[in-house]
């Protein structure tokens, strides 16, 4: 094989290789429906008690200022907890341990509170927490 037909087939493997990239970046899958816009309260729909009660949490990734991850209150689960669940270490989304009662990073196993504050590292500050509540059948996250 000349360098010529060598360098051919690199560029066949490049473009080959970014085409599921490329498809599922113009995919018109939409996992979630449209967000609500804020109520003039400031509180925003981000799902049904249905959903929270069948999934133990929400993730809506359309909230008005980021995303949002809402749970039961491991204290009162008739109240529900708020919280942008980017960690604050390396950006990774953490997620809701139900049997610790606490939010888990996945990346390098930051741990925080209900209430958001760091219980173990390498995170050293808290994940944002917001004001949250159920009406009727939806989930009330206020945003900002």
């Amino acid at each position: 094989m000349d360098r010529r037909e060598f360098m051919s087939w690199v560029g066949v493997a490049g473009v080959a290789s970014s085409l599921p990239g490329v498809i599922s970046a113009c995919s018109s899958q939409n996992t979630q429906p449209p967000a609500s816009p804020p109520r003039a309260d400031g509180f925003q729909a981000v799902g049904t008690v249905a959903d929270l009660d069948k999934n133990g949490q929400i993730l809506n990734e359309k909230f008005a200022t980021s995303k949002v991850l809402v749970v039961r209150d491991p204290n009162n689960t008739s109240q529900v907890l708020a919280v942008n669940p980017v960690c604050t270490h390396a950006g990774c989304d953490v997620g809701w341990k139900k049997d610790e009662n606490s939010f888990v990073c996945p990346c390098h196993g930051s741990k925080f509170a209900a209430d958001g504050k760091v219980l173990n590292g390498p995170a050293d500050k808290p994940i944002p927490t917001y004001t949250a509540k159920v009406e009727g059948n939806e989930v009330l996250v206020k945003a900002g």
